[in-house]
């Protein structure tokens, strides 16, 4: 038995997203959980696959950000149960490996064989279009159609009061920028922290810093008006770097040391270089962004020993989602971040391509999908 649904589904680059119907099995195979969407959001990730910086495998329904109900569960499955409310992580843990087993899931070797190819657990897909063509998932989740099949370790049950819009950023956005700044650099109270962009994952940055209580957090951007939303998410120090020399910038507001911590959010070589460029002796840069297929960054290696200075890949937050997931939702549910101003527009599923339309060009925060 299947269940018919609508999905948006991808074909081609720079080409937009069909509203289709397409098909899953209605009864999960052994350790998979159905899950029936409720939110998820438009992330700068599936623009990579959609402006044709990324190449994937098609037919396939993008997204990965997302939060639901699971609607049925297969043989074994003991974590959550039919009615939970459910986070997605594209990151499901094999729970066995030494990766898993050492605290470091977001590495996870299945991970790396199975869904970052943007399959199931077994190497297939679950979902079939209307004339049976296979259809991929985005990184094993596929969050833009109205249900999905995920690995019971990438459907992490949470509180049930919390709403979610707000719950499905925690998929990807919150979690990438909050454990950016707490997991991957370990910012320290009396450290001075520098956020390079202020989107979804610079400003989840910089409320990360704030959490763990930075001495200063400045944060640096193109625009204005993001800007203005950093400060309202924890920045003490804004620079606009259309009008002003980061380079320039940075000692004058660090007594001319630079910072102890640099995290880049957006995902091109120049901001990577710059938050490097920008450390004091002993710093530490984060890449959180995620940059277009092929490009490099130079450093200077002599700089690098010399100084201490260190550069840190930060994939997802390095986040344990079993764990952070239902701890963020607390933080939030405590007023201790902010998840509410992230959403800045709640559509239905037919309006994606206008969401990915206004997130080109640079409008609002978080667009989330209501299904």
């Amino acid at each position: 038995m299947t269940i018919e649904f609508r999905a948006a589904v991808f074909r081609t680059a720079n080409t937009p997203m069909t509203i289709e119907t397409v098909s899953i099995p209605s009864t999960p195979p052994p350790g998979e959980v159905l899950v029936r969407m409720r939110a998820s959001g438009l992330c700068h990730s599936d623009l990579h696959v959609i402006v044709g910086e990324w190449e994937v495998p098609t037919p396939m329904i993008l997204g990965h950000e997302g939060a639901g109900v699971v609607e049925a569960v297969g043989e074994g499955v003991s974590g959550v149960a039919p009615g939970d409310h459910v986070i997605l992580t594209w990151t499901p843990p094999c729970r066995r490996c030494r990766y898993c087993v050492s605290g470091r899931p977001v590495l996870c070797d299945e991970v790396a064989r199975h869904s970052a190819n943007h399959l199931s657990s077994d190497g297939r897909t679950r979902i079939r279009t209307v004339d049976g063509q296979e259809v991929y998932s985005f990184a094993g989740t596929g969050t833009f159609g109205e249900y999905t099949m995920v690995p019971e370790s990438g459907a992490i049950p949470v509180r049930a009061d919390a709403p979610f819009e707000q719950a499905s950023l925690v998929g990807c956005s919150v979690t990438t920028g909050v454990g950016a700044a707490i997991n991957t650099a370990n910012v320290r109270p009396d450290e001075t922290v520098l956020v390079l962009g202020c989107g979804g994952v610079g400003l989840n940055a910089i409320q990360g810093a704030r959490l763990v209580g930075a001495r200063r957090i400045i944060a640096a951007d193109l625009s204005d008006t993001r800007l203005e939303r950093a400060r309202h998410f924890g920045a003490t120090e804004v620079v606009n770097t259309s009008e002003e020399d980061l380079a320039e910038r940075v000692p004058q507001l660090t007594d001319g040391r630079g910072v102890e911590v640099a995290i880049e959010a957006i995902g091109l070589p120049a901001t990577i270089e710059a938050a490097y460029a920008s450390l004091a002796r002993g710093g530490r840069a984060v890449v959180a962004g995620q940059v277009p297929d092929g490009l490099t960054i130079t450093i200077d290696p002599f700089v690098m020993s010399d100084s201490e200075l260190q550069l840190i890949g930060s994939n997802y937050g390095s986040s344990r989602p079993a764990i952070d997931f239902p701890q963020l939702i607390d933080h939030y549910l405590h007023g201790r971040i902010d998840l509410d101003a992230l959403v800045t527009r709640v559509m239905g599923l037919d309006e994606i391509n206008d969401g990915y339309d206004e997130l080109k060009r640079g409008i609002g925060i978080r667009s989330v999908i209501k299904y």
